[in-house]
């Protein structure tokens, strides 16, 4: 998707992008480029900073421990799966992963569950890498953490949400800023407190819920060529191009990412959060990378995923199905299933 040359080369050669030099010190130093990055941004990453400074303050939130949920298994078609099913067997999850035709594998994923103030907490999450795997791999072990760390997730946990995306992306970009590595990476995750979900969404991986046999998307892919995207961009002052598909400076087939330093003014890592209440007619919610998307569309995953009562046998079967339709990407797929239903009636009687 993705190179770091390429990026070089493309940059230079369009002569659109001012060279910039990203400057990032410890949480509290503001953000700053030698030209083009504005106030706006600035002033972000300064309330990014003060946020890390009261993520350690006290809290009254009860909180137990949080359970990385990740019991992973390899057969020997080089397929990584794994499950869990809560205590009260009114949820469970499986996922699936698999290299498929690229040479290296760049999706990584995340599952956790704790308890707060009593309510149940699980994170599920698809992270997406471009331009090499270091992106991804740092938001699967620090983007859930600095969310629960956050001190207003229980009180609004969609600005908890909004800033740890991207607070984790400035400290991302400050822990590379000695390499010379410039990769990225995407997110979709399914946050459920209680029996609230919340879905966000950075890139083109893709959560997509089956309510009542129905497939809708809870995230929208950002895409350069999307109307809103593209006009943010340009406002900014950067360009969308047509190379092979649509680019952010004819370089990243997305208009927002973790990472990317060249692009950063361009591609933020702010995401889009929908909010939902979980009931009767919720059937389970699926998560992938877009290995899976580019080539199984929204209802055909959901009607896949439906034959199967076992979670992870879905998430296999879905990554079984991308590869099958000729995806050449890594593919990896969360599904969640929700059991409701399943509660047996008290007091039944027998004949």
């Amino acid at each position: 998707m993705l190179c770091n040359s390429c990026i070089r080369s493309v940059i230079v050669q369009a002569g659109i992008f001012r060279e910039t030099r990203l400057q990032l010190g410890n949480i509290g130093r503001s953000l700053n480029a030698s030209r083009g990055i504005n106030y706006k941004w600035n002033r972000q990453v300064f309330l990014m900073s003060r946020i890390s400074m009261m993520i350690d303050s006290d809290s009254t939130d009860t909180r137990g421990p949080t359970v990385d949920l990740l019991k992973e298994k390899e057969d020997d078609g080089g397929f990584v799966s794994g499950w869990w099913k809560s205590e009260d067997g009114e949820l469970s999850c499986g996922y699936s992963s698999f290299r498929g035709k690229r040479v290296t594998m760049e999706d990584f994923y995340d599952v956790k569950s704790t308890k707060i103030d009593g309510q149940r907490v699980c994170m599920f999450g698809i992270f997406d890498g471009h331009g090499g795997s270091r992106a991804a791999e740092y938001l699967k072990e620090h983007l859930f953490e600095n969310l629960l760390k956050h001190p207003q997730f229980m009180a609004d946990t969609k600005l908890a949400i909004s800033q740890s995306y991207q607070q984790t992306d400035v400290e991302f970009l400050d822990s590379e800023k000695d390499t010379y590595r410039d990769d990225g990476s995407t997110a979709s995750t399914a946050v459920l407190v209680g029996d609230h979900l919340y879905v966000a969404n950075v890139g083109d991986s893709r959560t997509v819920i089956s309510k009542g046999g129905k497939a809708i998307p809870l995230s929208e892919d950002h895409k350069p060529n999307r109307s809103d995207e593209r006009k943010r961009i340009e406002s900014a002052g950067g360009v969308v191009m047509w190379a092979g598909t649509w680019r952010v400076g004819g370089v990243l087939a997305m208009s927002r990412a973790f990472g990317n330093r060249m692009l950063k003014q361009f591609v933020v890592a702010e995401p889009d959060i929908q909010e939902q209440k979980i009931d009767q007619e919720f059937e389970l919610l699926v998560l992938a990378s877009d290995g899976l998307w580019d080539v199984v569309p929204n209802e055909d995953a959901v009607s896949i995923a439906r034959t199967e009562e076992e979670p992870e046998t879905a998430a296999r079967k879905l990554t079984e199905a991308a590869f099958t339709r000729g995806s050449a990407d890594n593919i990896t797929c969360i599904v969640v299933r929700f059991h409701r239903d399943k509660i047996a009636p008290s007091n039944s009687q027998q004949d």
